[in-house]
């Protein structure tokens, strides 16, 4: 029931996220009441109409209570709030979930051709090449050939973050091109 209200869209999932990724950008520290400390970074975020103090107070509770996060008592009186193992996992769910390619507003005329060859063996890597196939898919390449995907946008740090995430950095290499045999169908297939 808690897993599955993590992994939705409700408001309170919502709070979930933003309250798990505030944290990890930069912890929470704080002097006195938790309550106050939560409520500023929602205002700092422009989300203060959003949620209430109570919806954040609920939501740390459910954040401690699934061990997402842990709260220091540090020397200088201040109290810090820090993800745990399980929350810095959660929060690259989240960033895995939510990666796209952002669309430039004028194309800048490159190609960015992804390769890889990822073993078969072990079977580790075969689900790697299945599930980064997949992903690459999803977020708007385009199959030029068997292990050849190209996409028209910058996306180096995008396609980092996922072999990075399945391990598989050694076995990719990306390319910006200027120029390629088959560019009009490629254009025509993203609308540039």
């Amino acid at each position: 029931m808690a897993e599955d209200f993590l992994y939705s869209d409700g408001v309170g999932a919502t709070a979930t996220k933003f309250l798990l990724m505030a944290i990890a950008i930069g912890g929470i520290a704080f002097v006195g009441a938790l309550a106050p400390a939560l409520f500023s970074i929602a205002e700092g975020a422009g989300l203060r109409k959003k949620y209430s103090k109570k919806q954040l107070q609920n939501t740390f509770g459910l954040l401690k209570q699934r061990k997402l996060v842990e709260i220091i008592q540090e020397k200088n009186g201040k109290t810090k709030v820090i993800l745990t193992n399980t929350g810095e996992k959660r929060v690259k769910e989240f960033c895995f979930e939510e990666l796209r390619i952002q669309k430039a507003r004028k194309w800048d005329k490159k190609w960015r051709v992804l390769v890889y060859d990822i073993p078969t063996k072990p079977k580790v890597y075969n689900n790697a090449r299945e599930a980064l196939r997949a992903k690459i898919k999803e977020i708007g390449f385009v199959q030029l050939q068997k292990s050849v995907w190209v996409c028209p946008y910058e996306c180096e740090d995008e396609i980092l973050f996922l072999s990075e995430s399945y391990r598989v950095t050694k076995f990719i290499e990306i390319f910006t091109v200027d120029k390629m045999l088959h560019s009009e169908r490629l254009k025509s297939k993203f609308k540039l």
